[in-house]
């Protein structure tokens, strides 16, 4: 199979964990391109996500690591898959690669949490407000890009109503409600939606009023999701030039306590709905 100009992130985190496996045991490249066969080169380029790595091999090498965990190394095995195509592949070309890698990971997920501090969840946007959010972006972007942009976020809400949708938490700080995007017309209907999306099964949304204070990751937006194993799960912050991937076990843990507050001081998600039809009512 011929090596990748620009592998995507999940390809890039099978070459990770492969990496993490090789050095956890202690074995050089050079001694894994012998064990599979390969040159020296080849481990480089799987380990980076430029190469795929096939199943048998895969095997190997987990044998070879003394990897014993097997549920872990079958959620790595299904990576290997050769990729089937997806609903975002209609926008590759016409929209940052970074976009295309967010829609996967959440299509892949087992479970998805997020904390928004000055937007409502992507997933739970309307098109008016997200057509807002994007035609605010520095430097300014075309009607065409905008357009883009909002079908893109529109068409990633699939993962919440497809046959088998994905769990859903949504914490959603008071700020974020009382931001008029696109007016008080476009957020009255913006923060209806929310609240009848979390009616949904599987859809959860809990509110942090302004009240409560500091809390931790108020700087920031977080995408948490979470794989077949808790050492897949990946956290995803936004920043200036694109999002930012993060699943290094000090990384995670850091963000799983985020969570794990939000969850203790957020209102519970009845009280968060009548908190969001209070806003409601003053706009």
């Amino acid at each position: 199979m011929p090596p990748r100009t620009t592998p995507t992130q999940r390809q890039r985190r099978l070459g990770a964990e492969i990496k993490k496996m090789r050095t956890d045991a202690g074995l050089t490249a050079e001694y894994v391109a012998g064990l599979l066969g390969i040159d020296r080169g080849k481990v480089s380029n799987i380990e980076s996500g430029v190469r795929n790595i096939s199943p048998e091999r895969l095997r190997t090498l987990a044998t070879h690591c003394e990897c014993v965990d097997e549920r872990y190394l079958a959620a790595l095995l299904e990576f290997t898959e050769p990729p089937q195509p997806r609903w975002w592949d209609e926008y590759r070309g016409r929209l940052s690669p970074g976009m295309l890698d967010i829609a996967e990971l959440e299509w892949h997920a087992t479970r998805i949490q997020t904390i928004q501090t000055v937007h409502v969840p992507g997933l739970l946007q309307t098109e008016d407000y997200a057509r807002s959010v994007f035609s605010t972006a520095l430097p300014a972007l075309s009607r065409l890009e905008i357009e883009l942009r909002v079908a893109h976020r529109m068409d990633r809400q699939r993962v919440l109503t497809r046959d088998h949708p994905v769990g859903y938490i949504g914490y959603v700080h008071e700020a974020a409600l009382r931001m008029l995007f696109g007016g008080r017309e476009a957020t009255r209907d913006q923060l209806k939606t929310l609240i009848e999306a979390s009616e949904r099964d599987g859809v959860v949304v809990r509110v942090v009023p302004v009240e409560r204070g500091s809390f931790p990751g108020a700087g920031h937006a977080l995408l948490y999701t979470e794989g077949a194993v808790p050492q897949l799960d990946t956290a995803q912050l936004d920043s200036a030039h694109g999002p930012e991937f993060m699943h290094a076990d000090r990384q995670l843990d850091k963000y799983r306590a985020h969570l794990s507050w939000m969850d203790r001081e957020c209102l519970s998600p009845d009280a968060s709905r009548e908190f969001i039809h209070s806003i409601m009512r003053d706009l």
